[in-house]
């Protein structure tokens, strides 16, 4: 196994980097972190202008067929630079699922992805806020109806798509629904984040023949590894946020003097930093070795579930660590590190927590 960048990669990684440093700056974050909409439209077509929402789409769609390294990557530097944008939600999760349908008029809709035109999202976790299929409620057949509520749906407010996980006549079904249809209403919630979710509400939503992606032992087909997924980019997210964290402690305790000497200069402060360093690096390693498993196409649901476990556990010890290193500044609303610790906390739980995924793992070892 051998994870070192390719030069394509290298140049993806670079290029991400000066340009979200430039358009991501900590003042234009906290205001969209503030704002009650908060997306930037021009940001997400600049990122379109530069082929990452098509990043997995093939090149026959429109996409740069790249490789979910490729992927992992540029997610990194964006959760460097906390950046709030629906990228994982539809140019990752919600691609994946329309790539893996036999579906024309799901795959009809990637060149839009690709382009940025379009934005999905999907609709899975219900009340009991589990992704189990068997506790979903949401009722739905195509052709037919559908109606449920679906909660903490991300980026409802701009997606121009939804697909909806429901049970029907055949078991679990996969719909692929536009966000204007009559009788679907998003609800803002409240978040301690940056990050906007919303209720979902499908008052006897028309579903049509077309809209179908999959159903019975085919939607989970299409749901599972679209999560593993999912679970996958969060997890490369938190590392690029604890990376970034690390990146201002150590900065701190070069610059920052206490008592006639840099903060760095004390043992417990630089046990501090070489603990990040571990947690930060071992995150890395285990994202990386899943995202090949996958490009290789071995088994890789206990690498997903082991790095995303240990990512979520890791990088929150990252961002406590990094407050106690930077104090009372660290708080304030114009320093990053608050912005980066909350990202951190809603990536943890988003596609299984910890304890979700260490029963996975668990469960691949023959522990439970």
């Amino acid at each position: 196994m051998n994870f070192a960048p390719t030069a394509a990669q290298r140049l993806l990684v670079q290029a991400a980097r000066a340009f979200l440093q430039e358009r991501c700056p900590p003042e234009r974050l906290q205001a969209l972190a503030l704002d009650p909409h908060g997306f930037a439209e021009d940001l997400w077509k600049a990122m379109a202008a530069m082929g990452w929402p098509g990043l997995l789409i093939p090149q026959d769609l429109g996409g740069g067929g790249g490789s979910v390294q490729d992927v992992v990557l540029l997610v990194e530097e964006m959760g460097r630079a906390c950046l709030p944008s629906p990228f994982i939600g539809s140019s990752v999760v919600a691609t994946s699922i329309l790539l893996a349908s036999a579906s024309s008029h799901g795959r009809r809709r990637l060149p839009a992805l690709a382009l940025g035109d379009g934005i999905a999202t999907v609709a899975v976790i219900e009340e009991s806020g589990r992704y189990d299929a068997e506790d979903l409620v949401t009722r739905g057949d195509a052709p037919g109806r559908l109606a449920g509520r679906k909660f903490f749906v991300k980026d409802a407010h701009v997606a121009t798509d939804f697909i909806v996980i429901a049970h029907g006549r055949r078991g679990l079904t996969a719909l692929l629904l536009p966000s204007r249809r009559s009788g679907i209403a998003a609800l803002p919630l409240s978040t301690m984040g940056d990050e906007k979710l919303f209720e979902v509400t499908f008052d006897d939503v028309e579903a049509r023949a077309e809209d179908l992606l999959g159903e019975g032992e085919r939607a989970r087909e299409l749901l599972e590894p679209a999560m593993r997924l999912g679970a996958l980019a969060r997890s490369a997210e938190m590392v690029g946020a604890a990376a970034r964290i690390l990146d201002i402690c150590v900065e701190h305790a070069r610059v920052r003097v206490q008592s006639g000497r840099p903060i760095g200069a004390f043992q417990a402060i630089q046990h501090h930093c070489a603990d990040l360093l571990r947690d930060v690096e071992a995150s890395r390693w285990l994202v990386h070795e899943a995202a090949w498993r996958i490009d290789e196409g071995l088994e890789a649901r206990a690498a997903v579930a082991t790095a995303k476990a240990f990512c979520a556990q890791a990088s929150l010890r990252v961002a406590r660590r990094g407050h106690q290193i930077m104090g009372a500044v660290g708080y304030c609303e114009e320093h990053p590190l608050h912005l980066l610790h909350k990202r951190i906390l809603a990536a943890s739980l988003e596609w299984g927590d910890a304890a979700l995924h260490l029963e996975i793992v668990a469960q691949s070892i023959g522990l439970a």
